[in-house]
């Protein structure tokens, strides 16, 4: 375990700036719109077209973190739903995916602590409430349901699409997409969370933990059963394939698949198109 910390903690430390990164732009971005302060409020009535523009601006992040050069290098998971179902399909290691997680937690958590500390003024305000994630009037379980199906559907996308020799360079474009998508027309449900993270960052200054169980037990599964149905369609279509390599995983597994292999042996950053186009 030592050596691969020793080499690979400049990855995990890029997975704890992505989503302090995405925590900061998200606090900066929900403050421009709703804070009664600022004029866009005012100017923009329409609750819907305020969440629109928090979705865009969310969805731009996400682009712009996905396709930044440290995004490539981590894969840019964001995400501890990411990670395990990563993990599930061994495409990462048990020991990265644990310094992924860590990494995530910290870098949102001190994201919106640094926030918390610089700007309370505008963070505990009602309309902004450190972007906590809590679920609206329909209820828990409404929220859990949604939650459950927006993480399916994105990590369904996400293999679907990296998985294509044609789409994969896409894939961050689709994804951002979905986020804007997601947070115009679910947060009243949810607060659109998707992510066990992304929910504790804000509950750690907010001290705001509304049924946070549903935003681990939702994203977690409806992520893992995602990447349990993609790699049963996969071998259905391509044969017996136990490790589908990306990322971390630093090892070639023979396996027909789109592999990123961090720790090759020729170096880090090496990127395989072995597969057939799907």
């Amino acid at each position: 375990m030592a050596p691969t910390l020793s080499k690979k903690w400049p990855v995990y430390l890029i997975e704890a700036w992505a989503l302090g990164t995405f925590m900061l732009m998200a606090s900066f971005v929900v403050i421009l719109v709703e804070h009664p302060a600022l004029p866009v409020r005012d100017a923009i009535p329409s609750a819907w077209l305020r969440r629109a523009l928090i979705g865009l601006g969310m969805g731009l992040t996400a682009v712009s973190l996905i396709y930044s050069r440290w995004g490539k290098l981590s894969g840019a998971h964001l995400n501890p739903a990411v990670t395990i179902a990563q993990w599930r399909l061994n495409r990462i290691t048990t020991t990265d995916a644990a310094a992924y997680i860590v990494a995530q937690f910290a870098g949102g958590s001190l994201a919106i602590g640094l926030l918390h500390w610089l700007i309370p003024y505008f963070m505990a305000h009602p309309t902004v409430n450190y972007v906590a994630t809590v679920p609206g009037k329909a209820g828990v379980w409404v929220a859990l349901v949604l939650e459950f199906g927006m993480a399916f559907w994105m990590l369904t996308m996400v293999l679907a699409l990296s998985n294509s020799r044609r789409l994969a360079p896409y894939t961050g474009y689709f994804v951002g997409a979905l986020v804007a998508f997601y947070i115009t027309v679910e947060a009243p449900y949810s607060g659109m969370s998707i992510n066990p993270a992304r929910t504790v960052s804000s509950a750690v200054s907010a001290g705001v933990w509304t049924a946070v169980w549903i935003y681990f037990v939702g994203p977690i599964a409806g992520m893992s059963l995602a990447g349990w149905l993609y790699r049963k369609q996969y071998r259905r279509r391509y044969g017996e394939c136990r490790s589908m390599a990306m990322h971390l995983s630093g090892q070639r597994n023979g396996c027909r698949t789109y592999e990123v292999l961090w720790w090759a042996e020729d170096g880090p950053g090496e990127t395989l198109f072995e597969h057939p186009s799907t």
